[in-house]
């Protein structure tokens, strides 16, 4: 069972959108995903509520909610069917509860959209995952997505410059694409689209996909330095 995380503090990185569709293509290939969303905004829990009872089953449990009759491990219980968890993160999300969050994780995508203010908030979320989640950069379980990106623009190029001085592996880069907005619409992932129509966004996920399925080795590792990170983020 491998639980995938998708987390970034500020709002409208695209967390949600790439949960969705994680949780889509994972429940077309067979394996069963939980969909876990923990964020108040609901985003996730609505779209996953569209879907008709045709397409592939998705389980998805509202963590966000508070239930006072069971108890908290029993409202998150895992289905044992379930192959791959995705977890849509909230945002505003303090430092101090990224342990949490991401201890048990095989995989974290962090989303960061071509903008100043994005690139600053990537570098605090990243910030806090070494040095407070104590996640390392040699686990292979961090990947950053360049997100909602309109290619030969100076924002982008911008964008590519910071992500290269991190020393963390950019597993894809997303277009700027309606596609995304209509299935979020319909309670559809990309994969369930029609493929002339989305043919140039499926691209761009086969690199993130082929990263997550690289093993990661979060196993038998001491915590990394904190000497070793202010070069990244002078």
């Amino acid at each position: 069972m491998q639980r995938i995380v998708v987390l970034n503090p500020k709002g409208g990185s695209g967390k949600t959108t790439i949960a969705i569709n994680l949780a889509s293509y994972y429940a077309q290939q067979g394996e069963h995903p939980t969909l876990i969303d923990f964020d108040p905004q609901a985003s996730a829990a609505r779209w996953a509520r569209k879907r008709q009872v045709t397409q592939a089953p998705i389980h998805l449990i509202t963590a966000f909610e508070k239930d006072s009759r069971v108890t908290r491990a029993f409202q998150l219980r895992i289905p044992e069917a379930t192959q791959r968890i995705v977890i849509d993160t909230p945002a505003a999300i303090e430092a101090t509860e990224m342990p949490a969050l991401t201890a048990n994780a095989d995989k974290i995508l962090v989303p960061v959209l071509p903008s100043d203010i994005d690139i600053q908030a990537c570098v605090r979320s990243i910030s806090s995952l070494l040095l407070v989640a104590k996640v390392r950069r040699t686990d292979n379980r961090l990947g950053i997505i360049a997100n909602r990106v309109r290619r030969n623009t100076l924002v982008y190029q911008a964008l590519q410059r910071f992500l290269g001085t991190l020393d963390i592996p950019i597993v894809a880069t997303l277009r700027d694409s309606q596609n995304y907005v209509r299935g979020a619409e319909l309670g559809l992932g990309l994969n369930e689209m029609k493929h002339y129509q989305v043919a140039e966004d499926l691209a761009t996920w086969e690199p993130l996909l082929a990263w997550i399925n690289e093993p990661s080795g979060r196993a038998a590792l001491p915590p990394e330095p904190a000497a070793s990170v202010p070069s990244l983020f002078a």
